[in-house]
């Protein structure tokens, strides 16, 4: 069964959940990773859920901002060893904007085995994608797109299943009105949301150019989703995120909203 699984669902600082990232059970069993955290923690919430390596052989990097970036090299070691063991069969394909593969390219090179850095460009591929730029893999469409982001380039993406289901993760910054036609109908819309609009003030999430669950939800309503994820999150609220997050969105958007804790599953219906 097709689902969501949130590896983790928290801000750059947070400490008491791990940071954004998540991966995308297909239809086949087959497995789509996006993004991977700030470092090694990668691995071990990977290891609390029914990720198989064996069956993930494509990824999204969103950007380059650590809580993104820096577990993807953790990734790439992984894989890299398991192929030098003769323990993964294919290649691995990760999908990112220029600045994005630039980084990987270099902090691979400077930080991997020599013998696990040799898979790169052998077995295990960087792929530079454009904004509007589509790929296609295991009969699903994948759409990248830049999210104007005011801080470091970021992209977004529109994955569309053989059966016409829209995801579309629109990383983590407030939507720009130059996605609409990714994010429009969308039957899964990923929308960043910081803090409760009531706890802006506590927060201060235009400061770090984050947008609000008020936010979030109107934007949602507004552009027809049909089911709503909120992520990227503070964490000091976290015994009480779900029911509060899911109480104010409630108020703006008519949808199902979804606030899932680390490692909850979603299923794609």
């Amino acid at each position: 069964m097709r689902s969501i699984t949130m590896l983790g669902t928290g801000n750059a600082m947070v400490t008491k959940c791990y940071n954004t990232c998540f991966f995308v059970t297909l239809e086949d069993g087959n497995i789509f990773l996006t993004d991977a955290g700030g470092g090694n923690g990668i691995l071990r919430q990977l290891s609390e859920t029914d990720f198989s390596w064996e069956k993930c052989h494509h990824m999204f990097v969103t950007h380059g901002h650590t809580d993104h970036v820096l577990g993807v090299i953790w990734v790439i070691r992984k894989v890299a060893d398991l192929m030098n063991k003769g323990a993964y069969a294919g290649e691995f394909h990760i999908y990112g904007h220029d600045v994005v593969c630039d980084m990987l390219r270099q902090m691979t090179k400077l930080t991997l085995k020599k013998k696990d850095f040799a898979q790169l460009d052998a077995r295990i591929f960087l792929h530079e994608v454009k904004d509007g730029e589509v790929r296609s893999f295991l009969g699903h469409s994948l759409t990248a797109f830049d999210i104007c982001s005011t801080k470091a380039k970021q992209f977004g993406y529109m994955l569309t299943f053989p059966d016409g289901l829209r995801l579309t993760c629109l990383g983590d910054e407030p939507y720009n009105e130059h996605d609409r036609a990714y994010a429009e109908g969308a039957d899964y819309l990923m929308a960043e949301a910081f803090c409760k609009y009531g706890d802006r003030d506590t927060f201060h999430p235009y400061e770090k150019n984050h947008s609000t669950v008020r936010e979030a939800s109107e934007l949602a309503e507004k552009l027809g989703a049909k089911n709503l994820i909120l992520y990227h999150t503070e964490d000091k609220t976290i015994a009480t995120r779900k029911a509060d997050y899911t109480a104010e969105a409630r108020e703006y958007f008519h949808g199902t909203v979804y606030v899932p804790e680390d490692l909850e599953v979603i299923p794609l219906d």
